[in-house]
C-alpha cells in the first residue's frame, strides 16, 4: 500500500516535478578571485612593496609568474590582487591617465595625486566595480613612505603599512605585532614603522611571506620585492614554496 502511494505521488515525466519541471541552473558570476598577496611597509625614508606571483583559480594554478605590480615611476607603485582580468584593465586605465598627466603638467604625478586618481577611478565604476583590492605606494614630497589601501569602490586611507589579498588574515597580525604595539601598557608604543631600519623591515616582509606560503595555497612560487628610496627603486625576487 505504501509503495502504491509512492508511485501515485511521484511526478510524471513532462510535469512540473523532478523529471520535467524547471531546473535550477548553476549560478554564473562575471568575477573570479585569482588569489595572491601583497604587502606594503612605509618608513621615514623608504617604502617596501612586495607581491606574490602565483595566479590561481579554485585549486588550479594558472601561472607561477604573474606580476600584480604596476610601476609608474621610481616613487609610485600600484599593486592589485584579486581578479586579474580587472586588474589588467585597471592598470591600463591608470597608465594612460598617468601619461596624460605628464604631458599636461610636464612633471610626474606624486603618490598623493595618484592615490586620489585611483580612488576616483574605482568610485566611477562602483555600480560594476573592478574586483581588485589595491595598494598605492610610494614616496611623498618629503621623501617619506606612503601606503594607501583601498576597498573595491575607492574608499582609501593612508597608513604606515597594509596587506591585501588571500594571505591578509595570516600576515596582518604579524605586521601589527612588529610595527604597531597592541597596548602601550604591555609593549613600548611604536609610531607605526618609522623606528624600523630598512634592512629589518625587508627581512620582516620576507618572513611574513614565507609564513603565509605555508598556510595559504594561493600565495607561493615567488615574491617580488620593490624597495623605493631617494636613490631609486630596487627589485628583488625571492622564491617561495611551489606546492
Amino acid at each position: 500500500m505504501a509503495q502504491a502511494a509512492y508511485q501515485l505521488s511521484a511526478p510524471a515525466h513532462g510535469s512540473s516535478g523532478t523529471y520535467g519541471g524547471p531546473r535550477a541552473h548553476p549560478s554564473w558570476s562575471p568575477y573570479d578571485n585569482n588569489g595572491g598577496t601583497c604587502v606594503a611597509v612605509a618608513g621615514d625614508d623608504y617604502c617596501i612593496v612586495a607581491a606574490s606571483t602565483r595566479m590561481s583559480t579554485g585549486f588550479s594554478i594558472l601561472t607561477r609568474d604573474s606580476s600584480m605590480v604596476l610601476k609608474l615611476s621610481d616613487t609610485v607603485l600600484l599593486v592589485s590582487p584579486g581578479f586579474q582580468a580587472d586588474a589588467r584593465t585597471l592598470h591600463k586605465v591608470i597608465q594612460q591617465r598617468y601619461v596624460q598627466y605628464q604631458f599636461a603638467h610636464r612633471r610626474p604625478m606624486s603618490v598623493s595625486a595618484m592615490a586620489q586618481l585611483l580612488g576616483n577611478t574605482l568610485y566611477y565604476k562602483r555600480f560594476f566595480p573592478y574586483y581588485t583590492f589595491n595598494l598605492c605606494c610610494g614616496l611623498d614630497a618629503e621623501g617619506k613612505g606612503a601606503v594607501y589601501s583601498y576597498d573595491a569602490i575607492g574608499s582609501h586611507e593612508r597608513s604606515g603599512y597594509s596587506v591585501q589579498g588571500s594571505g591578509k588574515d595570516l600576515i596582518q597580525p604579524v605586521l601589527d605585532n612588529q610595527l604597531k604595539a597592541a597596548s602601550p601598557l604591555v609593549l613600548p608604543p611604536e609610531n607605526w614603522m618609522s623606528s624600523l631600519p630598512l634592512d629589518v623591515a625587508v627581512d620582516l616582509v620576507k618572513d611574513a611571506f614565507v609564513s603565509a606560503g605555508e598556510r595559504d595555497i594561493y600565495t607561493g612560487d615567488a615574491v617580488e620585492i620593490y624597495v623605493m628610496t631617494k636613490d631609486g627603486t630596487k627589485k628583488e625576487v625571492m622564491p617561495l614554496k611551489k606546492d
